[in-house]
């Protein structure tokens, strides 16, 4: 069983999240679409797509009219997803990915595509599925992997200790075997650059301010559990290290960068033409 997001929470990263993204990696891929699209829609799969909040910012970047296939365990999430605009169609499937990622494919779509998913699979299940991908020669668009980067405007001597413990975190097993955590996007290029693919990565990082107190909030608590399971003998020091960075980044005192990556893979048949 794979993890399972809170809508609450999935809507409350969603800005952070689409402010981040890489337009230019969008572009790319919209110009490399381009006169491929065969059919009467261009056909996308993504995978972990929650409420949808990929489909809400990829689908109006790309040509219409789209066909959208989304994959989740989660059905209530699902339910959630509605077409962005005019010419988007969808479709739901609910499946459990653990098994078999590559089985998720409809095995004819140009485009494959998951956002703030890499970093909670393994290297196997990350393999299986950049396999299945290649052998259909499907495009791939990956956003908003976490690549271990916790930065602070005013840095503070339980900084490091706070990120290497959550980093540490971020590589147990979150229903996919041993997440690929902080290496996710660094491991999926060098893969995708292995099987041919023509692949482009760009920073995608979450700057948090006052504007995001909430937000910002949240992730420190969910960042001080996960410390705290790696180094329970330092709970307290962690607990109080984070209270006061939340009270910090809701006065303004303080701005937050959160990295993330985004990868883009393009197939070696795209690059003959």
């Amino acid at each position: 069983m794979t993890e399972t997001f809170d809508a609450d929470w999935l809507a409350l990263r969603e800005p952070a999240d689409h402010a981040a993204r890489s337009d230019a990696l969008v572009a790319m891929l919209g110009a490399a679409l381009a006169g491929r699209v065969t059919g009467d829609a261009l056909r996308v799969t993504d995978l972990g797509s929650g409420t949808g909040s990929n489909l809400r910012y990829l689908a109006p970047r790309l040509p219409t009219p789209q066909h959208w296939r989304l994959v989740d365990h989660d059905e209530g999430l699902l339910q959630r997803a509605a077409a962005p605009g005019p010419g988007v169609a969808l479709e739901r499937r609910v499946t459990d990915l653990a098994a078999d990622p590559a089985a998720a494919l409809a095995g004819d779509e140009p485009l494959v595509t998951a956002a703030a998913l890499l970093d909670l699979v393994s290297e196997a299940w990350l393999a299986r599925l950049l396999e299945g991908c290649a052998r259909q020669g499907t495009a791939v668009l990956f956003a908003l992997s976490y690549d271990g980067r916790i930065r602070w405007s005013d840095p503070q001597p339980l900084d490091a200790e706070l990120e290497d413990a959550v980093n540490r975190h971020q590589r147990s097993d979150k229903g996919l075997g041993p997440a690929l955590g902080p290496t996710a996007a660094s491991v999926c290029a060098a893969r995708l650059e292995a099987h041919g693919h023509r692949v482009e990565t760009r920073a995608s990082d979450w700057r948090l301010d006052a504007g995001q107190a909430k937000l910002g909030a949240a992730l420190i608590d969910g960042w001080v559990d996960a410390a705290c399971e790696v180094v329970p003998d330092r709970a307290a020091a962690l607990q109080a290290w984070g209270e006061s960075r939340a009270r910090a980044l809701a006065r303004g005192e303080v701005e937050l960068v959160v990295g993330h990556q985004d990868v883009l893979g393009l197939p070696p048949a795209w690059a003959r033409g």
